[in-house]
């Protein structure tokens, strides 16, 4: 009798479902609509884009904003594909080390007992609570004191050690990766190296697939403005900083402004959206969306 209860509990009419789908199609299209001006905007003529009222549609849409923007990179003395070059090199540089040291650093921290591992939780936990402003200073000092200024390495190495990766990392090996599984690679002779490799990593690929998408969401918009605070030489400047130069050129460059907005917005947005169920995953299993 209970189970019967249970079933029509659960069960719901075909108009209580479109009434769902209803609701969740006007959320999506609320929430889409700031993307949408975007590209509209970046359609716009420069007359259109000053008229007032405003029009959310251009009347006449052109692409002349996006040939104007690929004009201005031309003409710069800095090549666009050595910008291009240096943001990708930011980014899977500064991605991959925070994956593999964050996994590692994960591992220790789940499967291990050694002194002070509570300590070393907490104090994850509380680095979590800052904002990377506070931490400009101090860290434009240690870049100076490793002789790492002008440098794409004072980019690169710092990445390394996020601690958001390690807090996923920690709670998706704990609760998906069986000690029984570990001890028993141990006892086939496994090292310690080759169980993280071989074993953990290929259960946790959604943890750090997430991982990646959001450094690389942190590290492709130039986070804090690092480009301008520890790279000096024009050649070493990621895309963001140069297109960035371009659009500062006043009222005139309002719509190449808009393309570039578009560009910038739309590399992370389309990544993010091939790997969302990972991404859902892996904040259900880290406890972010859950109690």
């Amino acid at each position: 009798m209970k189970l019967r209860i249970s079933n029509r509990r659960l069960a719901r009419s075909v108009g209580g479902d479109i009434l769902v789908f209803i609701v969740i199609f006007a959320m999506a299209a609320f929430m889409s609509l700031p993307f949408v001006y975007t590209i509209s905007q970046a359609l716009k003529p420069l007359n259109e884009i000053f008229l007032f009222p405003p029009q959310f549609f251009p009347r006449h849409p052109t692409l002349d904003n996006f040939s104007d923007l690929f004009l201005l990179m031309a003409q710069s003395w800095v090549p666009i594909t050595r910008y291009l070059f240096n943001s990708l090199l930011i980014v899977l540089g500064g991605s991959a080390g925070n994956v593999i040291f964050g996994s590692l650093c994960a591992y220790a921290l789940a499967k291990h007992d050694f002194p002070g591992k509570n300590l070393i939780n907490s104090a994850i936990l509380l680095s979590l609570m800052f904002a990377g402003a506070v931490l400009v200073i101090p860290h434009y000092l240690t870049m100076a004191y490793l002789s790492w200024i002008d440098s794409l390495a004072a980019i690169i190495i710092p990445a390394w050690g996020g601690t958001l990766g390690v807090f996923l990392m920690r709670n998706f090996i704990e609760h998906m990766v069986h000690d029984s599984l570990i001890e028993a690679s141990r006892i086939d002779g496994a090292s310690e190296f080759k169980i993280w490799w071989r074993v953990v990593m290929p259960i946790v690929k959604p943890a750090w697939l997430t991982l990646i998408i959001l450094n690389f969401q942190t590290l492709w918009g130039d986070p804090g403005g690092q480009s301008t605070l520890f790279l000096y030489r024009e050649e070493l400047k990621p895309l963001p900083y140069a297109l960035s130069q371009i659009i500062g050129g006043g009222v005139g460059r309002a719509g190449v402004s808009a393309a570039v907005t578009v560009i910038l917005m739309v590399v992370p947005i389309t990544i993010f959206i091939i790997n969302q169920s990972q991404i859902v995953q892996t904040m259900g299993t880290s406890g972010i969306t859950g109690e």
